[in-house]
């Protein structure tokens, strides 16, 4: 295979290892990353979509001895009921509104005035989250949860299916709104998106699995193995970060990319494919 393209390939999977748990969304750095490259044929939109897998694997470690003592104790447990049942309750929206909209939000909203716009929007919303008092806080773990906390939360994750929104950003900030704290919310957004994010990657590689073959089997490897190394990188330094911080720094990093994106629109310096 073209080495050139395995380096493409590589780049993808760097930029969506770095950016898919950050509230910064993956999708609008993969469609400037694959405009940038070249890289933004449709082959190239199912691969942007697999190699989420390699990023929710890193999740899967980092968590691993929560996700296995959960899976063991299920059986009797309830805190290890409660968190199944809320991570199922929290995946169920995108199953329906992603099956009832997703074609006809791809082919209208994939565009870099959308995605600017969203970056902003969601920028000060960030803002305006971090900014509230800490009495607006009501449940300080994720085993806290309840059902109808996970399907708001869920419900939030929907608003990811606009391109530049960001489903970590969503699920975090829309779970701080809602009263989680800053940690509670971000372990409830990396739980949720194992389900969300596997069975995106799957379904759209069984959807357009007529525009694979064996010859790009290196292609989806090196993009996988970069995502899920750059992923478990930035999942660790994000929960040591934001036992520190705020997520602020985020939000003006959202409304400075937008600006950019608007700009290198309206400049014509970037050619992005619907």
């Amino acid at each position: 295979m073209d080495s050139l393209l395995l380096l493409k390939a590589a780049v993808m999977g760097l930029v969506e290892g770095l950016t898919e748990f950050l509230p910064i969304s993956s999708t609008g750095h993969l469609i400037l990353a694959g405009a940038l490259l070249g890289f933004d044929d449709d082959k190239a939109k199912v691969f942007d979509i697999a190699i989420q897998t390699g990023a929710i694997l890193a999740v899967i470690i980092v968590y691993w001895a929560k996700i296995r003592h959960t899976l063991w104790a299920v059986r009797y447990n309830a805190d290890a009921q409660r968190l199944v049942m809320n991570v199922v309750l929290g995946f169920l929206p995108a199953v329906v509104l992603g099956l009832l909209f997703g074609k006809a939000i791809k082919a209208h909203l994939f565009t870099p005035w959308v995605v600017a716009t969203t970056f902003i929007i969601g920028g000060f919303i960030i803002l305006w989250a971090e900014r509230r008092p800490a009495s607006a806080v009501r449940l300080e773990s994720v085993d806290d949860l309840r059902g109808r906390d996970a399907l708001k939360v869920g419900l939030v994750q929907c608003l990811a299916m606009i391109p530049g929104t960001s489903r970590s950003g969503a699920t975090i900030i829309g779970g701080m709104l809602l009263g989680l704290s800053r940690k509670a919310a971000t372990d409830f957004s990396f739980f949720l998106a194992i389900p969300t994010l596997i069975g995106a990657g799957a379904y759209s590689l069984y959807k357009e699995r007529a525009l694979l073959s064996l010859a790009d089997v290196p292609m989806f490897a090196v993009g996988l193995v970069v995502s899920f190394l750059s992923a478990w990188v930035c999942v660790r330094w994000l929960l040591k970060f934001i036992s520190t911080h705020s997520f602020e720094v985020f939000a003006w990093y959202r409304i400075a990319f937008g600006i950019v994106v608007l700009v290198s629109a309206q400049m014509g310096w970037v050619t992005w494919a619907a």
